[in-house]
């Protein structure tokens, strides 16, 4: 079967997880993904599982917390692909330790890369999604709204992500529409047999969630003929954050 590939999507943090299963989901759906993340071994392996995507794929070392990277990234990208229509920001990193050893340093380390990594790229990104009446997904995560202790700035940095989410809606519409996911357990590890029973049997959907279903969301998101839903914020955790939980 011959595709006419022609929309394009930029994927950060694309080597791993849910932004590899978001980046594979698209290619199947007849994107062009430029796929950007930190690791060059991961990107080099992830070049060879993606091989009979070459033509349409781009793997680029970029560092989001980095002005220049992104700058550099988004030139790339336009430079073999020619256009942009989608951009998923989901590279993002943990810090987890007691508050009174999270250090400055810490705490920017996290907030430039999963905040001000993701303003940086809609910003360098936007007149060519503006152009194509494209569309940003933000990858945020139910620690927005709940969390377990000692995650102060993820959890902050998915808060002000959401928040930048509608800003860039408002501001950016009507021709790019921006939305965020939210996550909630998404088994990540590649062994999904050494989950438990009760890990799954606690979610309301009966299972822990996978990549594929938070990349599915993307792709909803991506179609434009969902061209009506912009500024919002969707949870995909198995109904967890609506559970009650009495100990």
């Amino acid at each position: 079967m011959t595709h006419k590939l022609h929309k394009v999507a930029i994927v950060t943090g694309g080597a791993h997880g849910i932004g590899l299963a978001t980046a594979r989901l698209l290619l199947e759906h007849e994107y062009q993904v430029s796929i950007w993340d930190t690791d060059q071994d991961a990107l080099d392996t992830l070049s060879k599982i993606l091989s009979k995507w070459m033509k349409v794929c781009l793997f680029i070392r970029c560092d989001i917390s980095n002005e220049n990277d992104i700058q550099q990234a988004i030139e790339q990208t336009l430079n073999q692909f020619g256009r942009l229509d989608v951009l998923v920001n989901n590279a993002g990193i943990m810090d987890e330790k007691p508050l009174a050893q999270v250090t400055l340093t810490d705490w920017n380390r996290v907030i430039g890369t999963n905040l001000t990594g993701a303003f940086l790229t809609a910003k360098y990104a936007g007149d060519e999604l503006t152009k194509n009446r494209g569309c940003i997904i933000n990858m945020a995560s139910t620690r927005a709204f709940q969390l377990e202790p000692d995650t102060f700035s993820y959890s902050a940095s998915k808060g002000a992500l959401i928040a930048l989410t509608h800003a860039l809606a408002v501001s950016l519409g009507p021709n790019v529409r921006v939305n965020s996911i939210s996550p909630g357990w998404i088994d990540v590890s590649g062994e999904p047999e050494k989950l438990r029973k009760k890990d799954h049997e606690q979610h309301p959907a009966g299972r822990v969630g996978t990549p594929d279903d938070v990349a599915r969301m993307a792709l909803f998101l991506a179609n434009e003929l969902n061209d009506f839903i912009t500024g919002q914020n969707f949870v995909i955790d198995g109904g967890m954050t609506k559970k009650m939980i009495y100990v």
